[in-house]
């Protein structure tokens, strides 16, 4: 394998999403940088906006295959009919319509980094050609006689799930088995809360904004549902910035953060139990939050607030409880 020119150090080189002070991911992931050269098969399974397209071609960048081809492949696009011709290529006259030869997604791999993106997607018909091709490492196009040996090192990424969807018989376990030689599970951002303040600063400051945030958009950072995992935690901050930077802020608040919060009232309590707020600090940031939405009206904020004027007022001079 043709050796690269030296590597950027692995924490310079890492997004902010993989620095964690989560234990069983950390512990993956160095098991998982002391095979960075090996050429064994990596699994990754996630919930989507995980970071696990982001993972895999960090490894790619990371190892001696660097200036080598990355070649990310959709299971989930290629139609079953088509899976052998889109993958390995095919010889004209193979099929009705192959009028001419056409080189398949993974011969342009060479010794670089096949990445199988929602691998669960495949057929169970397409598993078992995919699960021949990684025991063989012979490649050959549909109607040709030439193997091609594989050198390119296989990482693929599925739902958390793929081991229950195995022993349920909807996915192979012999290609599970194959493809799980070294497995990372990447946490939900729900389940990664500690790391949530700490890459946010990051990906603010490497967008360009102010890279401080106040307490407040702090523990509603914490406190947010994130469905959407990072994915929609970096779309969220991507705004903050250039949202603080207009309004002259030199720290990023709540109000610059556009949070679409729990539709379930219980379900935004539990959140802000899990962030830790206390009533009043809760009390307070809300009575701040939707004066600021009525420009200071009083009377308007009480009404929405179902309170009356005078107690709003008591609670604005710390007199309410």
């Amino acid at each position: 394998m043709r050796r690269t020119p030296p590597r950027r150090s692995r924490a310079d080189a890492s997004p902010p999403i993989f620095a964690t002070r989560h234990r069983g991911l950390a512990e993956e992931l160095r098991r998982l940088g002391r095979s960075l050269d090996s050429g064994v098969t990596i699994l990754l399974l996630g919930d989507p906006g995980t970071g696990k397209d982001r993972l895999a071609r960090l490894l790619h960048e990371l190892s001696a295959r660097a200036a080598e081809p990355f070649v990310k492949i959709d299971m989930g696009a290629l139609a079953d009919d088509l899976l052998e011709s889109e993958l390995f290529g095919h010889e004209k006259g193979a099929f009705t319509g192959a009028v001419a030869g056409k080189p398949g997604l993974l011969e342009g791999a060479g010794e670089g980094t096949i990445y199988l993106d929602r691998i669960d997607a495949l057929s169970l018909r397409g598993q078992g050609k995919l699960l021949r091709l990684l025991e063989e490492r012979n490649l050959r196009r549909v109607g040709g006689t030439r193997s091609t040996l594989i050198r390119a090192r296989f990482v693929a990424s599925g739902p958390p799930n793929l081991p229950q969807r195995a022993r349920s018989g909807l996915f192979r376990e012999d290609l599970l088995y194959r493809l799980a030689v070294i497995t990372v599970r990447l946490p939900s951002l729900t389940d990664r809360r500690a790391d949530i303040v700490p890459a946010s600063r990051a990906i603010l400051r490497a967008a360009g904004g102010p890279g401080r945030l106040t307490p407040a958009a702090e523990a509603a950072l914490r406190a947010h549902p994130w469905r959407g995992n990072w994915r929609e935690l970096e779309n969220v901050l991507l705004r903050a910035g250039p949202e603080a930077r207009s309004r002259g802020a030199a720290t990023v608040d709540v109000s610059h953060l556009a949070l679409v919060g729990p539709s379930d009232p219980e379900e935004l309590v539990r959140a802000a139990i899990r962030a830790g707020w206390t009533l009043r600090a809760l009390t307070d940031s809300y009575i701040t939050l939707v004066l600021d939405e009525c420009g200071g009206n009083v009377a308007e904020a009480a009404r929405r607030l179902g309170v009356a004027r005078k107690t709003l007022y008591e609670r604005r001079r710390g007199v309410g409880s």
